[in-house]
């Protein structure tokens, strides 16, 4: 496979590995948003959340939550934006599961998760969430 996120995980590619465990490796993103920019992969490849099996994304996310850890006492940020683009619409650059960690200060000019898109639905929420809940019947 020619994944990057692949060849980072197998050390076939050079990062900047800030922690890494059996099942996932966290590393300073290579085009940071902020200092300490980090990116939390599963070693196994997985395109999006809904490719990883369920058994791994326990681990994934507690290697999120420990790389958190690892950053604020370091770094000591005024809080975290955690995220996942999911998609190329959605702006996954690389096509291997990751979630962002962005540390945040006080002033840094960036915004909430609110702010990455605007557009406000066209119809009613309760129809929404009607034909999300029946799909789950179907």
């Amino acid at each position: 496979m020619d994944c990057l996120f692949c060849k980072i995980a197998c050390h076939e590619i050079p990062a900047l590995v800030i922690r890494e465990d059996a099942n996932t490796l966290a590393f300073l993103d290579i085009d940071p948003r902020a200092a300490g920019h980090t990116v939390v992969i599963p070693k196994r490849h997985a395109g999006t959340l809904l490719d990883i099996p369920r058994e791994e994304l326990c681990p994934l996310w507690q290697a999120v939550q420990a790389a958190t850890a690892q950053l604020h006492t370091t770094l000591r940020p005024d809080g975290f934006t955690v995220g996942v683009n999911h998609g190329k619409h959605a702006g996954q650059a690389i096509d291997h599961l990751h979630i962002h960690i962005v540390p945040r200060w006080e002033g840094d000019g960036g915004g909430s998760i609110h702010t990455v898109v605007d557009n406000p639905p066209t119809e009613p929420l309760a129809e929404i969430h009607q034909r999300i809940v029946q799909s789950q019947h179907s």
